[in-house]
C-alpha cells in the first residue's frame, strides 16, 4: 500500500547550516496493517508522519501509494486518494459545528447525499468518549479543550473510513477514561475494517495492540519487527531506548521512550 524509498528530509537554520531530520528511510506498509512508530523524542516520528501526509515535502526520495508516486502531491490530493491524518495538535475551525465537521469529513455518497446521518455522528462521538448530545452543536473553536478537539478529530477519521489513517500521538491530551475508549476504537478499526493504521505513539498500550513496531531514532529506523519481538526489547531497554511505564500519578495515561 505505502512505500517510502530512500526518504530524507532536512531543514536549514539561520546560519544556512543543514540538519537532517529524516535520513534515507526505506519502509513498506502492507494493506490492512497496524503499524506503531515509536522512539525517542526528537527522533523524527512526527516529521515522518507529515511527510506521509504531504504536510512536508522530502528533500530526497520517493513516496508511493498503491503504486502511484505521491511525493509531490499536497495534503488535499493525498486525502482524495484515501489517506487520513490526525494531527498531534488538532486544528480549530471557527464557525463550523461538530456535526458539520464530521459530515464534511465523511463526504457524499455516489448519489450526492450526505454519507453519514445524525445517528452515525452520535455513534462516532460516543466511540471517542464524548456525549453526543453535548457536542453535536458545539462550534469547533477555542471553547473546546485540546483533549476534546483531539477526540472530535479522531471521530472524523472514523467517519471518513479511508484505506490509510495516520495518527500522530493520539494519546496526547487525552484523559485515562477516554484513552481506554480510543484503544477500543483502534482495535475495532483494525478488526472490522480493511483499512491500515499508522500510529505515532509512546504509549505502551498502543504498541501492545499493533501488528508491527517501527523504532525511529536520530531520523533512521533502528528496529522494525513484529510486536512480540520488538516490544519486549523496548521494555528491557535495548535499541538505545528505555521504556517508561505509565505514571499512576498522571492517571496512568502517559508513558515515554527516550534515548539513553
Amino acid at each position: 500500500m505505502l512505500e517510502l524509498q530512500n526518504l530524507s528530509f532536512q531543514v536549514s537554520d539561520d546560519a544556512d547550516k543543514h540538519k537532517e531530520i529524516i535520513r534515507d528511510i526505506n519502509l513498506t506498509f502492507e494493506d490492512h496493517a497496524f503499524i506503531a512508530i515509536t522512539g525517542p523524542n526528537g527522533g523524527g516520528k512526527s516529521t515522518l508522519a507529515k511527510l506521509i501526509m504531504g504536510i512536508e515535502t522530502p528533500t530526497s526520495g520517493r513516496i508511493l501509494y498503491n503504486g502511484t508516486d505521491i511525493t509531490r502531491m499536497d495534503i488535499s490530493q493525498r486525502a482524495r486518494l484515501g489517506i487520513s491524518f490526525a494531527f498531534q495538535q488538532p486544528v480549530r475551525f471557527k464557525g463550523i459545528k461538530v456535526k458539520d465537521l464530521i459530515q464534511l469529513a465523511a463526504g457524499k455518497t455516489a448519489e450526492g447525499r450526505t454519507a453519514v446521518k445524525f445517528p452515525d455522528i452520535c455513534d462516532y462521538l460516543s466511540k471517542v468518549g464524548l456525549c453526543a448530545r453535548d457536542y453535536v452543536n458545539r462550534d469547533v473553536d477555542s471553547s473546546l479543550s485540546g483533549g476534546e478537539l483531539k477526540r472530535i478529530e479522531i471521530a472524523t477519521i472514523i467517519a471518513r473510513n479511508t484505506p490509510l489513517s495516520v495518527f500522530d500521538e493520539p494519546e496526547a491530551g487525552i484523559d485515562l477514561w477516554s484513552f481506554n475508549n480510543l484503544i477500543q476504537v483502534f482495535e475495532e478499526m483494525h478488526r472490522e475494517r480493511t483499512n491500515s493504521l499508522i500510529i505515532i505513539s509512546h504509549q505502551e498500550r498502543i504498541l501492545n495492540i499493533a501488528d508491527e513496531i517501527v523504532v525511529l531514532a536520530e531520523g533512521q529506523v533502528s528496529a522494525r519487527g513484529q510486536r512480540k519481538d520488538i516490544l519486549p526489547e523496548l521494555l528491557k531497554g535495548t535499541e538505545g531506548c528505555r521504556f517508561y511505564q505509565q505514571d499512576p500519578q498522571n492517571g496512568g495515561s502517559v508513558s515515554n521512550i527516550r534515548k539513553e
